[in-house]
């Protein structure tokens, strides 16, 4: 029935998960579309078996169904209609011959002989071209697949990614901890775009590449039919030659008429069958040109349909992310972050504080240093009684070389102290 069609190929199955609600309304939808796809067909659109799917009962098509073998057009009409035959039943299957076809077409197969056409050599360049077209597609669908899987990879990337930066902004304080958080948050947001992105690449762009695979191996399909009812008739034509050969022996052989007629018999019935055969090739290659050149004119305009589709769903999809960077920019930039450092800068030198005035000053640090730490070495009673300088004065007049002989006064057996309340009215002034 309709051998030489391209037909439209069905939706997958699943073996997991079958039974979902998911599943079953995406296959109803993609089943609902093969249907259409089958009704507008060119050659398909008035097949018989189509008629019965649509308008047949529950029991009339799973008896049609149950048929095993070929059916003519008349019996698939018959089932399809069967108040017009109240005492049809599911006809039995035809009386089958199979086998014997089947290794009368091999051994003409082996034999190579098939009978010319004349449209054999654009067969032949057709099978080339769909074979180059075949292996180009299938480089292009596992590339197409590989892209959606990286964007998914990317989708969870940016999900970790996100989820890194949410914690470490939870562990900082103030600005800098919000800023982390919101780049975390974005990262989120990059995550379920890249997600939907990649969906949306699956959906339009790597099933239609996978549905064209589909169609191709159609093609081949199709072309093979052809090349099956090429053997049947060659087959014929080699059986009506040797049935040939047998009458003309039969009547070549004297008292063997009854035998003749029966070859003669054979014969016409072979003929019969070899024009059949000669029709049924002859229909079928025409189908398959016609389907080829259709496949040919409808494949540019869905290679460019899903290629502008593809290229669309780029630019929306850059656009997006590049708006969400755009968006986290200005919070980054306006961020200010307190370094805790002072106006007036001071020096710490082994715990000591040393004034900026004196740094700027032209006084000896290390002297001054130097006599702090020689002060607190003393015991305790000396160091009640060292005077107390206050000021920056006091500490610079200590460098004096003048003024330390003077509290260096060695007499008697003890070292003698200066008096706290000494004034020190020769000392210039700062």
């Amino acid at each position: 029935e309709k051998a030489g069609a391209i037909v439209p190929p069905l939706p997958e199955k699943q073996a997991v998960s079958r039974f979902s609600a998911a599943f079953i309304e995406d296959r109803r939808i993609k089943l609902e579309q093969y249907l259409r796809r089958v009704a507008v067909h060119p050659e398909l659109y008035d097949a018989p078996s189509l008629d019965l799917f649509l308008r047949a009962d529950d029991v009339t098509f799973h008896a049609a169904k149950n048929v095993k073998g070929n059916t003519t057009d008349s019996m698939m009409m018959s089932i399809a209609y069967p108040s017009s035959h109240p005492t049809l039943s599911a006809p039995p299957p035809p009386k089958k011959d199979g086998i014997k076809k089947w290794f009368a077409e091999t051994k003409t197969s082996i034999a190579g002989e098939l009978v010319r056409s004349p449209d054999d050599d654009l067969f032949l360049e057709v099978e080339r071209y769909v074979d180059r077209l075949e292996k180009q597609m299938k480089n292009v669908s596992q590339q197409a697949s590989n892209l959606v899987k990286k964007g998914k990879e990317i989708s969870h990337g940016l999900f970790e990614f996100g989820l890194a930066f949410n914690v470490l902004g939870q562990s900082e304080a103030d600005e800098l901890g919000n800023a982390l958080v919101k780049m975390g948050s974005t990262a989120d947001e990059l995550s379920a775009l890249s997600m939907e992105h990649a969906e949306k690449e699956m959906i339009e762009f790597d099933e239609p590449l996978r549905d064209y695979l589909k169609t191709i191996y159609a093609v081949k399909l199709a072309l093979q039919r052809r090349h099956e009812k090429r053997l049947t008739y060659t087959t014929c034509l080699s059986e009506v030659n040797a049935k040939r050969a047998n009458l003309a022996k039969y009547r070549a052989t004297p008292g063997a008429e009854a035998k003749a007629y029966g070859a003669d018999m054979s014969l016409k019935r072979g003929e019969a069958a070899a024009d059949a055969a000669r029709d049924e090739f002859a229909t079928v290659s025409q189908r398959v040109l016609r389907e080829v050149d259709r496949f040919k004119r409808e494949k540019g305009d869905d290679m460019k349909r899903v290629v502008l589709d593809y290229i669309t769903a780029q630019i929306e999809y850059n656009k997006k992310m590049e708006q969400l960077w755009a968006n986290l920019l200005p919070k980054l930039e306006g961020l200010r972050i307190d370094d805790g450092s002072d106006s007036q800068p001071k020096q710490e030198t082994a715990g000591l504080s040393v004034p900026s005035d004196v740094v700027a000053g032209n006084g000896n640090i290390n002297s001054i240093v130097e006599e702090e730490v020689q002060d607190l070495s003393q015991p305790m009673h000396h160091q009640q009684q060292q005077p107390q300088y206050h000021g920056v004065k006091d500490h610079i007049y200590r460098t004096d070389l003048n003024h330390a002989q003077n509290m260096a006064g060695l007499e008697g057996s003890g070292i003698q102290y200066r008096d706290n309340n000494t004034s020190y009215s020769g000392m210039p002034s700062i």
